[in-house]
């Protein structure tokens, strides 16, 4: 079964996440916070764990469709709700950025697959949180 381990490395809130094949993500609050700086905030890192999890997704669409990939970033932009506890996210933008000789429809749809479908990490946080998209291929805006 897979599982990840967590360390407490100071005297505040900086761990250190470790996966079963080593791989390791530091997690901390800033120093407005109480924490040292030395890593990612955890609601910070649900948020990569979107755009990486679509992020493979879509990689992975566009190569079965023999598009020529040869840049993919994404920009994820949120909000919470602050005056809450706990303070869950309220919006999630995903921004796609692609490179290549690209076919905008099959782009399209590698997004949306990736994050009405296959996802695991959309399919968790669109139970409290509407997550919206946009994407440019070669600096042209789509959404």
């Amino acid at each position: 079964m897979p599982k990840v381990t967590l360390q407490r490395l100071d005297d505040k809130f900086h761990f250190l996440a470790t996966n079963s094949s080593g791989n390791t993500l530091h997690l901390d609050t800033s120093t407005d916070e109480g924490g040292s700086g030395q890593g990612v905030g955890p609601m910070q890192a649900v948020a990569m764990a979107l755009g990486g999890c679509s992020g493979i997704d879509i990689v992975i669409i566009l190569k079965k469709q023999r598009q020529d990939l040869q840049k993919f970033d994404a920009v994820i932009t949120y909000e919470r709700a602050e005056d809450q506890t706990p303070s869950p996210f309220t919006k999630l933008h995903v921004h796609y950025e692609f490179g290549g000789t690209l076919d905008p429809e099959k782009v399209r749809r590698a997004v949306d697959l990736s994050i009405s479908k296959y996802c695991s990490v959309a399919h968790i946080l669109e139970k409290t949180t509407a997550i919206t998209v946009s994407w440019s291929i070669n600096g042209q805006h789509y959404s």
